[in-house]
Order: C-alpha cells, then sequence, then structure tokens
C-alpha cells in the first residue's frame, strides 16, 4: 500500500459540523457550479472539485476546515488532497444530503431558499 495515495481524513457526523462559518470556521463546498447554484449552506466556500489544486492559496491554513460535496465521496478525495498539502480537513459524512435531512437552511445566491 503506498501512503502517498490513503491519507486518514477525520470525518464529521453532520451534527459535529458547525452551521454558521466565519474566517476561523470554514466549509468547503468542492460541487460543480451547476449543484453548488441549487442550493448552498449560507457562508460556505465554493471551489469545485477540479479547481482545488489550482486555487489551493485561497483556502485558510488556519482555519478549522470542513470539506462537503453532496454524498461525501468528492469531498473525501479533496480531503486527502489537502491533507497531503498540509491541511488538516474534516470531511462531512453525509454531505449536503445529510446538511439538508438534518433540517439546516440551504440557499440560493441571491439568499433565496434552495434544494440540493
Amino acid at each position: 500500500m503506498n501512503g502517498m495515495d490513503e491519507v486518514e481524513v477525520a470525518q464529521a457526523q453532520i451534527v459535529e459540523v458547525p452551521s454558521t462559518f466565519d474566517g476561523s470556521v470554514v466549509l468547503l463546498d468542492v460541487r460543480e457550479d451547476d449543484e453548488w447554484q441549487r442550493g448552498h449552506a449560507a457562508g460556505a466556500q465554493h471551489i469545485p472539485m477540479g479547481q482545488v489544486p489550482s486555487r489551493i492559496g485561497e483556502i485558510s491554513p488556519d482555519a478549522k476546515l470542513f470539506v462537503v460535496c453532496q454524498v461525501g465521496g468528492r469531498s473525501q478525495r479533496v480531503a486527502q488532497y489537502l491533507a497531503r498539502n498540509g491541511y488538516t480537513p474534516v470531511n462531512v459524512s453525509g454531505g449536503m444530503l445529510a446538511w439538508a435531512g438534518a433540517g439546516r437552511p440551504v440557499v440560493t445566491d441571491d439568499g433565496a431558499t434552495g434544494v440540493i
């Protein structure tokens, strides 16, 4: 087994994930633009998975970093990538489906109610 491929990444159930975000706590949403536009967590940071390597400088290394996608697969891969690059990310188990399923608010860019 090549240690470069598999990096242990912490997993968080949705109840362990904060519901508000500021500079010290970041929810990085790595879904595609169309998914983000349909609905996302208020205050989340959006960088589609494929853009993370080129935009890694936009991600604060000092923040408590949660990574989310639709169900948790893409975010796990991004979290592993970030972990190999000096970050300490936490993958959100269940993704935005779990977020919405827990009754947490989902918004669109204009502040309207969104969908996941």
